[in-house]
Formats: structure tokens, sequence, C-alpha cells
């Protein structure tokens, strides 16, 4: 059984710009998703989706291929599911499960026990909303891909916290730190 491991990164977030490629412990978000899915039991092959060629690079950096998004896959408004379905027609697996970088303490555990959750139900997210499965079968016949039909599961090992926000990712230092002195 073949799991291919994705990430979605485009460069133009809104609320918190140059969000995918902002550091965390010192390493971009998205490699720090790349490292958490090799982390993974579970998953074979390491794919990033983007539109930018600076996402790209930064994927080569950590090893990874980076699939190019065509424009109509690349807007504010489109729903996940058509660029998971990109992913997988362009990366054949059994089963696709991504990561969102937005959860940088997520533990790769989680990774894997939604795709174990994928293999037995067909599709799988977790709560809060890190790691979403599905198997090729589910996802290359889905319906409408703003009506997700996922099986949800709750598991705190995803981190409380979805980055968005410069306050968002302050909160997220302030968690993996501990207090740093001077500062409230």
């Amino acid at each position: 059984m073949k799991v291919i491991g994705s990430i979605i990164a485009r460069l133009g977030s809104k609320r918190l710009p140059y969000k995918n490629i902002l550091p965390f412990a010192g390493v971009p978000m998205l490699g720090l998703g790349i490292q958490k899915l090799r982390q993974a039991k579970l998953v074979d092959e390491i794919v990033v989706s983007t539109e930018s060629e600076l996402i790209a690079r930064i994927a080569k950096d950590f090893g990874v291929i980076a699939l190019r998004r065509p424009p109509e896959l690349a807007g504010d408004k489109v729903p996940s599911v058509p660029v998971f379905q990109h992913i997988l027609q362009n990366f054949p697996g059994d089963v696709h499960v991504n990561f969102n970088v937005n959860f940088p303490l997520c533990d790769p555990a989680v990774i894997d026990r939604a795709v174990e959750i994928a293999i037995e139900k067909g599709e799988s997210l977790s709560e809060p909303v890190a790691v979403w499965a599905q198997t090729a079968k589910c996802l290359m016949n889905y319906g409408d891909p703003f009506n997700i039909t996922a099986v949800r599961f709750q598991d705190d090992r995803a981190g409380r916290i979805d980055v968005h926000t410069e306050p968002e990712l302050l909160e997220v230092y302030r968690i993996a730190q501990g207090p740093l002195s001077g500062w409230n």
C-alpha cells in the first residue's frame, strides 16, 4: 500500500503574509511539515503542491518534489479536494494524506492515525484540522468538495492552535518555549 503525503502551500496568505515560509523553531513552517511527514511511519512519498516557485525551491531544499499547481487550483476560494485529486493524478498511490503546516506542534503520530482510519473508513479528518486523509478511491470519486465526508477524530496531539495570524504564531512559540525573560 503506497501512501502519498502532501502539503498544499500557497505564497499568498492574506492574514499572515508568507506564513508557509515563516520560521518556527528555526525552520520554515513548510520544512517543518515535510519533517513531520517524514517522521510518520506510514508515509511513503511526500509532495508539495504550490503555485509559487519560491515555495517549490524551499521544498527542494528539504528533498521533496514540488508539483506546480495550475492557476485554476491556486485561488483563495478553491477547496482542498480538487488540489488533492491533482496530487494523486500526478503521484499515484493508494492513500493520500495532507498535513496542514498551520499546526507546527502536531505530533507525526496523528498523521499515521489519520492514514489508518482512512484505510478502514475511506476518509478521515483530525480535530483540530491538522491532518486529512483519503483512500484513492474515495478521493477520485469525491462528490461536492465543500461537503466533507470524512470520519472525524479528536486528537489533542494535533496541537490546539491553527496559525493564521501573528498572535497565533506567537502563542505557538509561547507554548513550545515557555516563558521568555523580560517578556510577558
